[in-house]
């Protein structure tokens, strides 16, 4: 699991006063990227592999608004990796906390980037990243964890 902790910014406000849905989306991609590239997963290693993830399918689901100025934490796993397929799934809640604003996940496929034909993950990629099936329970229980262990 990755998270990442974050302040909104002001930019992200929409004509209601919260967070714009499309604000949801850029990090969701934002933390998929640093979390494959914080396990040595960059661009340029995905281009050397002849492998790149393209979305499929975005779901998410709101749940609380969140406002300008605060401390969120976006959490991300993969549920699972299967032949050219990869679920990954988010959980954003206020910085420390454990009530949900909003849960997503992220249907993705893994091609070729010069034919754009879908391909089987490599293998490497498989693991290096630990996949944690039992969705958003499972992720509160280890970021529960982590909190208890932090204090």
């Amino acid at each position: 699991m990755f998270t990442h902790t974050f302040e909104v910014p002001d930019s992200s406000i929409d004509g209601y006063g919260h967070v714009s849905n499309i604000e949801y989306l850029r990090w969701m991609q934002e933390v998929a990227t640093a979390h494959t590239a914080s396990e040595g997963w960059t661009l340029d290693r995905y281009l050397q592999s002849h492998a790149i993830w393209v979305v499929r399918r975005h779901a998410i689901d709101y749940l609380a608004p969140a406002y300008a100025g605060e401390r969120l934490d976006l959490h991300t796993w993969i549920e699972w990796v299967r032949d050219c397929q990869s679920v990954r799934r988010y959980l954003l809640t206020k910085a420390g906390a454990h009530r949900a604003l909003a849960r997503a996940e992220t249907l993705w496929v893994c091609v070729d980037p010069e034919t754009g034909r879908p391909k089987r993950v490599p293998e490497d990629f498989i693991q290096a990243f630990d996949q944690v099936p039992g969705g958003e329970a499972e992720v509160l229980r280890i970021v529960g964890k982590v909190f208890q262990s932090a204090s």
